[in-house]
């Protein structure tokens, strides 16, 4: 059984796999102290039973007196966006992570999981079967691969004098509780401007938010300091069987409509040039980031977590897309 600290303090705790941690750790018994940066973040964390700490990431003194006491930190706060100002990416997941870092090494904590992220690896290119070994992508054109990479590197080399760092990396999260990525994709849907791109035929791996939580909780248990863990849900699947299959426990019909990748990919780099150039307002109608998640191979291999830290997904795709069917 994945065994629950006694005390705990995490960041993003009112976010999508925040909000399920903390659930799952105040129903183990664990004390939870969650960082919130607004008034309704701090009710959301509340009404999951945790304690909220008034802060943010760009204050390490605030983080610091929230975190005494605890045993173990989950940093999951980010700045998890398709486009923006790099300023932004750097200052929400480089010197944010920093700053937890530093607060959670004043405040005496032993063990620090950083929930990480494949786009740390991804710069363009199909990734296939690939492995804790693949290297970091900090010089990523895209700003949220680039500063997730730096985050986590931060993090590799920041243990050490009794304080450990782990990272966990999950794949495509979903779930019940989804409150961006499968709404925006309804959304687009519904209103006729979601196409595949070259048929959308392309194999990925997933990660359902439970066992994103359950990674968590065993990285804190039996991770190997300075290491990083992929969590996946069983096998990959074609990513158009997949999202048609989310779509539709939402009672959204797939669309039928394709566009060739280089038409895409040409879109994707006249929008981003569009964007960063004129004083247009909201984001492209495509970004590279996207464009790889919705055109590129991403299978990942997680033998690591199961072998080191005896991880199993607790939940099957099936399973979650029938909760997500009741929801």
């Amino acid at each position: 059984m994945t065994a629950i600290p006694r005390t705990a303090f995490v960041t993003g705790g009112s976010g999508f796999i925040g909000g399920a941690l903390v659930e799952r750790l105040v129903s183990g018994g664990c004390q939870v102290t969650a960082l919130a940066r607004s008034d309704a973040s701090a009710r959301a964390v509340e009404a999951l039973g945790a304690r909220p700490a008034s802060g943010d990431l760009n204050d390490a003194g605030a983080m610091a007196k929230a975190a005494e006491g605890c045993d173990v930190a989950f940093h999951l706060a980010a700045h998890v966006e398709q486009w923006g100002e790099w300023e932004d990416f750097v200052r929400g997941n480089v010197e944010g992570t920093r700053n937890a870092l530093e607060a959670c090494r004043t405040a005496g904590v032993g063990r620090f999981v950083h929930c990480g992220t494949e786009a740390a690896i991804l710069a363009g290119e199909p990734i296939v079967n690939g492995d804790e070994t693949l290297p970091l992508r900090p010089d990523s054109v895209a700003p949220y691969s680039a500063t997730k990479a730096q985050a986590e590197q931060i993090v590799r080399d920041a243990g050490g004098d009794g304080f450990d760092t782990i990272v966990l990396r999950p794949r495509f999260v979903w779930g019940v509780g989804d409150t961006t990525l499968l709404p925006a994709i309804a959304e687009a849907a519904e209103a006729g401007k979601f196409a595949w791109i070259s048929g959308g035929r392309h194999r990925t791996s997933t990660t359902h938010v439970l066992n994103v939580v359950e990674g968590l909780l065993l990285a804190a248990e039996r991770g190997v300091p300075g290491h990083a863990y992929f969590v996946l849900d069983d096998g990959a699947v074609e990513f158009r069987e997949f999202i048609s299959a989310m779509l539709r426990t939402q009672g959204v019909e797939p669309p039928e409509r394709s566009i060739p990748a280089p038409v895409a990919a040409a879109v994707a780099r006249g929008g981003e040039l569009a964007w960063r150039l004129l004083p247009l307002k909201g984001e492209p109608p495509l970004t590279r980031f996207s464009l790889w998640a919705a055109s590129q191979e991403c299978t990942l291999d997680d033998s690591k977590a199961r072998s080191e830290l005896g991880y199993a997904p607790v939940i099957s795709r099936d399973e979650g897309l029938a909760a997500m069917t009741r929801a």
